[in-house]
């Protein structure tokens, strides 16, 4: 209980946004607790517990007594944040509300259809939500406060690992550690040349009417991602995923104008700026990506070979490799292994594409694969050389396999003890007045009750 407490509390507000764009609102309302001077509606309970099991979660019996309660110290968080003056500025609210917006636009699949679902505009969404957003970030900004000291000694790992009944210890699949070094050879002048042509006609094509750009873009296009949309992508200028080329390209043009071709990391493109509004818009682009010949194909593999060889050897480690010759952007960053849900360096079978799991099943662990033919998501043609660095077999947890998550477990619930300890304490302080019949039908509430 006490670490769903932890982790739930800032659920309710990262929702609360999403439950704006419900159709239907709940009529009646009213005040069902009152914090200091912040007041909790029960129409934010119910649209928040409708937005969760609209996006397919379970929602419990008491479900409005759970999130009653994480409203509750969600409030005594944020005033006591505000309190102590910890920082949140208006642009992380305004970030995190450009974030949000984006989430839903992709959800509902454009910014029109959100403002008909939601029967408000973009900037009404903002400005509705500004309030509960800050306040979420002060509260989040408290919670990293209270536990940000918090350490785990393996002795509390072992004592947490054995106080889990047996019965309860969860299966584990297959886990690997896999990296893997990419190359994209680069097509000939020629080639990219001819490309360059080609879309220079789409583009005369297009203004002189004989197609619109949905349909040149839905019949030629390369980017899987949009091809069905006709090109379309809702795109911000802040956002650093896109391509800078593409993007300063795309917010330097006028409504309805087109661009020439453009070079970026994945191809080339022709960009249509649909819409914008600020650092928001929305634009259509076409991709073509320049084949690459055997020759070039070759010409990779001999230079990853070479790369193989040198972390065989040992002059270099395989981490180094992937930072200094891996074309994945990823792996200049984060480094050249894969990286789970979790964010750990561990990956199940279900997280691969085919071809890597071809691979890995005459691979054994500790090898080095010869470098071999890859196609990207995007369709772009590359080589690589794979690392099994590890695969754990299938198996129930314990301490030898699985210490990093158990470690993890635990810590995460010696943070849910501390702020538990730390809401106790700071409860008493705070002026907290609970509605008689939602006090009534949440026992679970009581202890937010005055003492007398």
């Amino acid at each position: 209980m006490r670490k769903r407490t932890f982790l739930f509390v800032l659920t309710l507000l990262s929702v609360s946004l999403a439950a704006l764009a419900q159709p239907k609102k709940v009529v009646t309302d009213k005040v069902t607790a009152i914090v200091g001077d912040r007041i909790i509606l029960l129409s934010d309970i119910k649209n928040s517990l409708a937005d969760i099991a609209r996006q397919g979660g379970t929602v419990p019996e008491n479900g409005e007594c759970i999130l009653t309660e994480q409203a509750i110290i969600s409030k005594v968080m944020m005033l006591q944040a505000m309190k102590d003056s910890l920082p949140v500025t208006d642009d992380e609210v305004e970030a995190d509300l450009d974030n949000r917006i984006r989430s839903y636009i992709n959800q509902f699949g454009s910014q029109e259809a959100l403002e008909e679902v939601a029967g408000k505009t973009i900037y009404q969404i903002k400005d509705d939500a500004r309030e509960s957003v800050k306040e979420q970030k002060f509260a989040q900004a408290m919670q990293r406060k209270i536990v940000e000291n918090v350490r785990i000694t393996p002795v509390e790992v072992k004592t947490y690992f054995e106080n889990i009944p047996k019965d309860s210890l969860p299966f584990y699949e297959s886990e690997l550690e896999i990296g893997q070094i990419i190359v994209y050879p680069k097509a000939s002048r020629d080639i990219e040349q001819y490309i360059v042509g080609e879309m220079n006609n789409y583009k005369k094509q297009i203004e002189l009417k004989v197609v619109t750009f949905d349909q040149m873009a839905k019949r030629v296009s390369e980017d899987p991602g949009s091809k069905d949309r006709g090109g379309q992508y809702q795109v911000n200028r802040t956002e650093k995923t896109w391509d800078p080329v593409f993007l300063s390209t795309a917010f330097r043009l006028k409504e309805g104008e087109i661009s020439s071709p453009v070079k970026s990391k994945f191809g080339y493109h022709i960009i249509q700026m649909v819409q914008r509004n600020g650092d928001d818009a929305v634009i259509r682009h076409i991709l073509r990506i320049p084949p690459v010949t055997e020759e070039e194909i070759g010409a990779a593999k001999v230079k990853l070979d070479s790369v193989r060889a040198k972390v065989i050897k040992g002059d270099l480690t395989f981490n180094e490799a992937g930072t200094k010759y891996s074309d994945d952007e990823a792996a200049k960053y984060t480094g050249p292994y894969l990286t789970g849900r979790d964010g750990s360096t561990f990956v199940t079978i279900d997280q691969l594409d085919k071809a890597l799991v071809s691979m890995l099943d005459k691979m054994k662990v500790g090898e080095y694969s010869k470098p071999v033919e890859y196609e990207s998501e995007q369709g772009k043609k590359g080589v690589r050389v794979v690392h099994l660095k590890s695969r754990s077999q299938p198996h129930r947890m314990n301490l030898n396999d699985d210490y990093s998550k158990i470690s993890q477990f635990a810590l995460e619930e010696k943070k849910a003890r501390t702020l538990d300890k730390w809401l106790q304490g700071k409860l008493p302080t705070y002026y907290v007045m609970l509605d008689p019949q939602t006090a009534e039908d949440c026992p679970l509430l009581k202890k937010f009750e005055p003492k007398n």
